[in-house]
């Protein structure tokens, strides 16, 4: 069974990077045709999609957040990470890591990913 796990920063202070990674166990995050990605949900917002790595490690990014963003992998980890640097209150969500396939990278709808992380709140506050 496939399952993905985030690390817990929990607090970040405005303009400061926010890091969080997802570890991945019961599937490697090179098997083709998946694309290892990270979305949000904001407080009374919707589901927002932020970045993927594909299994060949492409990178794709939401517009809107690509020069703030950055995602890396570790393979031998199995496990990938996403940057999001000079935060402020705006970026407060809940972060989640998910697996979805090829075709439906970069989707917000939930429904296109199979499996999730736990989800880990993230306050950006002074």
């Amino acid at each position: 069974q496939v399952q993905l796990l985030e690390s817990a920063p929990g607090l970040v202070k405005p303009s400061q990077t926010l890091s969080l990674s997802c570890t991945v166990s019961g599937e490697s995050i090179t098997t083709r045709n998946y694309a290892w990605s990270w979305l949000r949900q904001p407080p009374g917002k919707g589901l927002e999609w932020i970045a993927y790595i594909t299994s060949g490690g492409n990178v794709a990014y939401r517009p809107s957040l690509e020069s703030r963003t950055t995602v890396s992998r570790d393979t031998f980890q199995n496990q990938f990470t996403l940057q999001l640097s000079s935060v402020t209150p705006e970026d407060t969500a809940v972060y989640y890591c998910a697996r979805t396939t090829f075709l439906s990278r970069g989707s917000d709808q939930r429904g296109d990913y199979t499996y999730w992380g736990q989800g880990t709140r993230v306050t950006v506050s002074s």
